[in-house]
């Protein structure tokens, strides 16, 4: 079964405003730490942003900070990230991220995640 499920995607204007979701298979407090990342064709995949759900401690890379926050709704089986102002250099590939094991490790790093969803594109033109 597909564990995570990203949508929400779209293309915008810069200065404009996106919401991904992505829906959990099971209950978000299943999960120790969520996650947003994106990757752009041709680079490395870079954590956008986290949050620990069992205490709601959020962490975000420096490009998003003041523009982008991220939130669970554990009734809903939902993580969401709201992004406003955005720019050009904010077109990417969105992933949503879960780790369920518990695993530790920095937030922004890929190989502590052991769900994925499929990807949202996010476009912004200038």
């Amino acid at each position: 079964q597909v564990e995570l499920v990203e949508s929400g995607g779209g293309s915008v204007q810069a200065g404009g405003s996106l919401r991904l979701s992505c829906t959990t298979l099971r209950s978000t407090e299943n999960y120790y730490l969520l996650a947003w990342f994106r990757r752009a064709p041709g680079k490395e995949r870079e954590g956008v942003a986290s949050i620990y759900t069992a205490i709601g401690e959020t962490d975000y890379t420096d490009s998003v900070k003041g523009r982008f926050t991220i939130s669970r709704d554990n009734t809903a089986n939902l993580i969401t990230l709201e992004m406003n102002n955005l720019q050009p250099e904010d077109t990417d590939m969105y992933y949503c991220a879960a780790d369920s094991r518990a695993y530790g490790g920095s937030w922004y790093l890929e190989h502590i995640y052991n769900h994925w969803g499929q990807g949202t594109q996010v476009t912004v033109s200038s």
